[in-house]
């Protein structure tokens, strides 16, 4: 196999000279595709695995009847061991994959970790199924009296909750096993085929990141010709993008018959640890508060452009006045790092080793994958950030963003690898609190009028984005998954949805042609994570009650956000919530939420010509 080596700490440079942004080093994680370790650790894991369900098969409810669990605490530590080896290969294959989707050896090498990671996998899966069977009374017994097993609680008592919709043990290995072929092999078609689309903008070729991107653009021209492109690519790949949202939908509505949820999203409110209820609260807040935030947005947006509507394109268009330039990166870094250690230098801190170290991978080039996330590998490790920095205003909030996560990542790895995963909804706490900090740095540096209701209107296109846009994602995906219950969905009628939900949402001052009916293609979360969207929409009304608590009373709130991030997926969202005196079950946590958003567009209103 060929070697490609990825160390990249330093900063490269172009052939013209050009400093060109950092490349990450996943040196950390393995060397190279072909490293020796790598095939060391395929066969410890393996072999370890094997040892393991021979020890263990059929005998988990013996050993906890023992006194003190017998040897249940050895079996649970060994298999978050088993479990740590897994993650890291399976890291490694992901982000290799994800720094260039295009080369056949990154796809091979992606393809073959992780069928060998599953068959690994299928070895360890009898553990929690017999976990979960044994009498609860006896795992509570053997829990207090074992205190390794005690501090498991967490993870035992996490586990448990998916016992109801637990399959016999053979089903189970099958939907495991047979998932790389499924859904997975789906999966890869979508980044494969998205990473590969290209877009002609004026006689450029570009790929979906720089497309996207002038959107962006103060030329209206721009602006028009990149939506023309989007939408004739989406246009020509509808039936491959179609085909794969009613084969995956068709997919999850198997696995949640046979599991017996009820509800299409109920499968993702389990994996969240969230009831139902707190998330229809949140919609329905979301949807009452349309008029109020996005539809009163968008028409004092279109007064600001001279426009008696805005096209699709205009979104996101910036403000009249004079061209701002582009942010450079050391510029980004300097604005995150001294607005998070304007909160706390331990946070500052943490933050500075994803540059220091090569922990980021930041530039655009073909075949990387297109948006941005921070990957956590394993705890002995640490995460990794990529992203795609153009320059903007908004790339520099979703630097802040990846970041967020990255040091809540960092944080909550202290819990180990079965307790360190948080749920999607409080994921995204740390992200938009990072964004939340770097925005009210730059705020209370800017005094020019100009400036700061350019700011202003930048936060509030976010906060749109980050919530209502979220929310009309979820409410979408909501109405393909139940139609989808009946039969396939052609094209047409997924775009017909599209544009019904898109347009309730940003309300009569955005005009969505029939161009805009394909859009939702390129949104990989519907792909890759169903009713994920919803997290964002959590995260940042809880980020905006999270920091009106910091604002009124910064005494000690650090050491408790701190604790909060430090906790991993070892507690319920209430009770990290109850030292900042929140609920999310009361409708006035997610008014108070959007009544931020509402407030910040009073203050644009007051700036207006």
């Amino acid at each position: 196999m060929q070697t490609i080596t990825l160390d990249a700490a330093e900063p490269a440079t172009s052939s013209g000279g050009a400093p060109e942004l950092p490349r990450w080093n996943l040196g950390d994680l393995y060397a190279s595709l072909d490293a020796p370790e790598i095939a060391r650790d395929l066969k410890e894991s393996a072999d370890r695995a094997a040892a393991f369900q021979a020890r263990y098969r059929g005998q988990v409810a013996a050993e906890a009847s023992k006194p003190g669990g017998g040897d249940l605490a050895e079996a649970v530590v060994e298999f978050e061991a088993i479990d740590e080896l897994l993650g890291r290969l399976a890291s490694y294959a992901g982000l290799v994959y994800a720094s260039d989707t295009a080369s056949p050896a990154n796809a091979k090498f992606y393809g073959d970790i992780q069928g060998k990671v599953t068959d690994v996998s299928a070895q360890l899966l009898f553990f929690t199924l017999e976990l979960n069977r044994v009498d609860d009374a006896v795992m509570d017994a053997a829990i207090a009296s074992n205190e390794t097993l005690a501090r498991y609680r967490p993870w035992f008592v996490d586990l448990r909750l998916d016992k109801p919709f637990q399959l016999e043990d053979r089903v189970e290995e099958l939907f495991l096993e047979k998932a790389v072929t499924g859904h997975g092999a789906w999966n890869r078609l979508f980044d494969e085929t998205m990473t590969g689309l290209r877009f002609t903008v004026d006689g450029q070729t570009l790929s979906l990141e720089e497309t996207l991107n002038l959107l962006q653009d103060d030329d209206r021209h721009k602006r028009a010709a990149a939506f023309a492109a989007l939408a004739e690519v989406f246009g020509e790949n509808l039936r491959l993008f179609t085909l794969v949202t009613n084969t995956l939908a068709k997919d999850k509505e198997i696995a949640d018959r046979w599991r017996g949820f009820s509800d299409v999203a109920d499968s993702r409110h389990l994996a969240n640890r969230v009831e139902r209820e707190v998330v229809d609260a949140l919609a329905q807040a979301v949807r009452e508060s349309y008029a109020s935030i996005s539809h009163r947005y968008y028409a004092m947006k279109a007064r600001w452009l001279g426009l008696d509507a805005l096209e699709a394109y205009d979104r996101n268009a910036p403000l009249p006045g004079p061209k701002r330039p582009d942010i450079a990166w050391d510029a980004a870094k300097d604005t995150v790092l001294s607005a998070y250690g304007g909160f706390s230098s331990d946070m500052a801190e943490i933050a500075s080793r994803f540059f220091d170290r090569g922990w980021i991978d930041a530039g655009v080039r073909p075949g990387k994958s297109p948006g941005a996330f921070a990957h956590p590998t394993v705890p002995s490790v640490h995460p990794y950030v990529l992203m795609n920095y153009m320059g903007k205003q908004r790339d520099v909030m979703t630097l802040a963003h990846e970041l967020g996560h990255g040091v809540h990542q960092v944080l909550a790895g202290e819990q180990g690898g079965l307790m360190a995963p948080t749920p999607l909804t409080l994921a995204e706490t740390a992200s938009v609190f990072g964004e939340m900090l770097t925005f009210r740095s730059l705020l209370e540096r800017t005094t020019d009028k100009a400036q700061r209701r350019a700011l202003l209107a930048s936060k509030v296109e976010d906060m749109i984005n980050t919530v209502v846009r979220q929310i009309a994602f979820y409410l979408f995906e909501r109405r393909v998954h139940e139609e989808r219950r009946e039969g396939e969905l052609t094209a047409e009628r997924i775009g017909e949805i599209w544009l019904e939900v898109q347009a309730e949402s940003l309300g009569p001052s955005v005009r969505l042609g029939q161009d805009y009916a394909a859009f939702w293609t390129y949104v990989p979360h519907f792909i890759h994570s169903p009713f994920y969207v919803y997290a964002y929409a959590f995260g940042d009304c809880l980020v905006n009650s999270l920091y009106a608590v910091y604002r009124s009373a910064p005494e000690g709130f650090q050491e408790k956000y701190f604790a909060m991030l430090r906790a991993g997926g070892t507690k319920h969202h209430s009770e990290l919530l109850a030292p900042f005196g929140l609920d999310a079950t009361d409708p006035a946590f997610w008014r108070q939420g959007l009544g931020v958003i509402s407030s910040l567009i009073d203050e644009l209103e007051t700036l207006e010509d």
